[in-house]
């Protein structure tokens, strides 16, 4: 019994240090030592335990704190008191977990013994709600955003199409674009850049009308001098849009239908339609902004320029990144991808380079330097060239039409500077050997114009834009405009037959053909 007495002494004092150690750390979760049970401790009754809260910086701002619902008495197996976690500090236990491998860990009991948790980097909150009333294109676009906006900071990979894309990595998806007569599926390329560091994703669309390719060359050699671990974001593009278009050198569908009238594209409609459809719902609602490559049609050649709805705030803001890139004013019409882009919140534009069935290398340079100075103004790349030029914006504009037929020669080129009353070009008929002259009915640019070819009165010639501020432009694109000759605000894209020479009969619900 004496040699017992020592030991007992030991257990008493023992105990004694470990009540002592309790008023020390009177609340669960509270720093203490790891060991220290928290048996017969209470947590203050004034108000439910609070739930791990996060650290702020790491995912955003902190969240406010929730409260911890209160398990009932009795129950074994839950947590019946998560405690909030302190900012880690100089006195911080060093078996804690510390700021840099994360937040602390709050003390719980479960079944009876207390164990570490741990703590939520981020308290969740509610999940996003779409709005009523959205269509179809506009609810894919809303759940598209949702799904970014609910990752975590940090580079992630990008899927699309099916295709899953690295950060720092060019991927190479496969759009099926349709079906041709003979049954065989028909898939396009869509590039996809994702780049190292998240930032802005960019699209770049060519070949949407099957003739136009200066465009197809530019999206090409953009995509293959960028180099993904050097980019802020994501370049998405889809060299050639209309391949069925593209392989027959035709700029309609097999079924003569001018795709860029059907956007954003019905699931159930015409061939055009659903192309549109599939495209924009696969791809497009990927966006955050988007440039749609054209050329003049019907051997006109267009300048390269920029036109968008200057109206769109956003549309302008966008209109800026493209350096000394001409930029007119254009609403747009009914159908266009740029307008249906739009339309959904995803700024658009139309970049018209050079003339159909051609390739121009100086006009395909331009497109290129445009677009990496574009790319440079959204922080995606560290470096562009300077243009040598201020940017020029251009609002109004018309076409100049021949009043007599035979053959068109022209005395002027595409960005000449002309006077009012000055030559443009002459029309010679063969027939009385006669020549009339087609002078400028005002000053201003050269924007657009028709090859040399054998025209018949009426046909419209050259395309004058006239220079203003951007400001100016914006306040004129508010104004009503009057009543017009529906060739004045066609776009180069637009100037083709009429509706039923292009489209013929269309599905109940498609959208409507090109003005006539």
């Amino acid at each position: 019994m004496r040699r017992c007495r020592p030991l007992a002494l030991l257990v008493a004092s023992t105990v004694l240090a470990a009540a002592a150690s309790a008023q020390d750390y009177p609340v669960r979760g509270e720093r203490g030592p790891p060991s220290q049970p928290a048996h017969g401790v209470e947590t203050d009754a004034r108000r439910p335990p609070l739930a791990a809260e996060p650290v702020a910086g790491r995912n955003g701002p902190a969240v406010e704190p929730r409260p911890a619902s209160a398990p009932a008495d009795g129950d074994a197996g839950t947590v019946t008191s998560p405690a909030a976690v302190d900012a880690p500090g100089d006195d911080a236990d060093p078996r804690s977990e510390s700021s840099a491998a994360g937040p602390l860990r709050a003390e719980a009991v479960v079944g009876g013994a207390e164990v570490a948790v741990p703590a939520e980097v981020e308290v969740e909150a509610s999940p996003p709600v779409m709005p009523e009333g959205l269509t179809p294109t506009a609810a894919a676009v809303w759940r598209a955003r949702a799904e970014r906006a609910a990752l975590p900071p940090g580079p992630h990979p990008l899927t699309i199409l099916g295709t899953t894309v690295e950060p720092g990595t060019r991927g190479e998806a496969r759009w099926q674009v349709g079906e041709s007569f003979d049954g065989t599926t028909v898939e396009t390329p869509v590039i996809v850049l994702h780049g190292a560091q998240p930032g802005a994703r960019l699209c770049l669309t060519a070949g949407v009308h099957g003739d136009e390719l200066n465009g197809v060359e530019v999206v090409r050699r953009l995509v293959n001098d960028t180099d993904p671990k050097n980019l802020r974001g994501t370049v998405i593009a889809v060299p050639i849009v209309n391949l069925l278009g593209f392989a027959r050198g035709s700029r309609y569908l097999p079924d003569r239908r001018d795709l860029n009238r059907f956007f954003p594209g019905l699931a159930q409609g015409s061939a055009a339609s659903r192309m549109a459809f599939s495209l924009f719902r696969q791809v497009i609602v990927h966006c955050d902004a988007l440039v749609d490559f054209h050329t003049g049609s019907f051997d006109r050649s267009n300048l390269p320029q920029v036109r968008g709805d200057l109206r769109n705030e956003r549309v302008l803001a966008f209109t800026r990144g493209f350096g000394a890139t001409p930029v007119l004013h254009s609403p747009g019409s009914r159908g266009m991808l740029r307008l249906a882009a739009t339309d959904h919140d995803i700024p658009a534009v139309t970049f018209e380079v050079g003339a159909p069935y051609r390739l121009e290398p100086d006009k395909i340079d331009f497109g290129v330097q445009a677009i990496k100075t574009l790319m440079h103004q959204m922080g995606m790349t560290p470096h562009f060239r300077l243009w040598s030029e201020p940017q020029a914006t251009f609002y109004e504009s018309k076409w100049v039409r021949v009043d007599e037929g035979g053959m068109l020669f022209s005395s002027v080129a595409l960005g000449d500077r002309v006077r009012e009353g000055q030559r443009l070009g002459k029309v010679i008929d063969p027939i009385r050997n006669r020549e009339h002259e087609v002078t400028a009915p005002f000053a201003g640019r050269v924007i657009g114009m028709a090859l040399n070819q054998v025209v018949l009165p009426g046909f419209a010639a050259y395309h004058l834009g006239v220079e203003t501020t951007e400001a100016k432009a914006a306040a004129e694109a508010e104004r009503p405009r009057p009543d017009a000759d529906p060739l004045e605000t066609m776009e180069g894209d637009e100037m083709g037959p009429a509706s039923g020479e292009i489209t013929g009969p269309r599905d109940e619900g498609d959208p409507d053909g090109p003005p006539e």
